[in-house]
């Protein structure tokens, strides 16, 4: 007759099984982070910022202010360093990259920061 609990062939299954599951949220937690350094490390190198509102410019020129949120978009296509997103000054889709506070000019800091796109990441 088996016994329900406590057989050394149940308590060694267990425990393998656990210990499958504290690799897989490992494996887990480290493509998580992976993901998150290829696209912060990059844009923080290049001068960028990113975290909450950015000036982006678009493939036609159009400065905007968007939130730029590192792993997060429900409105862009990430594609690394780039998003492909609505230009709501030319009201087209286009490639958007963040633009260094720095290179522009006061006037096309205040365009920027008038034009908004919508309030999602």
């Amino acid at each position: 007759m088996r016994r329900r609990h406590g057989t050394a062939r149940e308590t060694r299954r267990r425990d393998i099984r656990r210990a499958l599951l504290r690799r897989r949220d490992i494996r887990r937690a480290l493509l998580i982070i992976t993901g998150l350094l290829t696209e912060v490390v990059p844009l923080r190198l290049r001068g960028y910022g990113f975290g909450g509102n950015v000036i982006v410019r678009c493939r036609r020129g159009h400065l905007f202010t968007t939130i730029w949120l590192p792993a997060v978009s429900v409105k862009s296509l990430r594609l690394g360093s780039w998003r492909f997103q609505r230009c709501p000054v030319g009201n087209h889709w286009s490639l958007a990259t963040p633009v260094r506070r720095a290179e522009l000019t006061d006037a096309d800091r205040h365009a920027a920061t008038a034009t908004r796109d919508i309030r999602l990441p």
